[in-house]
């Protein structure tokens, strides 16, 4: 299983700090961004958060899904690789 999770429909205002802070319950974060646009450098409102074992991923998972944060619902799945 993945320990990496897409995290989607983010505040606008988020940065990878803010994600940290959030997911931080739920386990050791390796890894989080914020994805943001190339032109105007504002958030496009999803980033990822990588935990360390696939376990804390799951428990992130399943917490957060749905939760709401600043009037937007949060929409997490397991991150899928890159393709090519």
């Amino acid at each position: 299983m993945s320990k990496k999770l897409y995290v989607g429909n983010l505040p606008f205002k988020f940065t990878g700090d803010d994600l940290r802070s959030v997911f931080a319950e739920c386990g050791e974060i390796v890894d989080s961004v914020v994805i943001t646009d190339k032109m105007t450098k504002r958030s496009r409102g999803f980033g990822f958060v990588e935990f360390a074992t696939p376990e804390e991923a799951q428990k992130a998972l399943s917490e957060f899904n749905g939760k709401e944060i600043e009037g937007r619902k949060l929409v997490i799945d397991l991150a899928r690789d890159k393709q090519g």
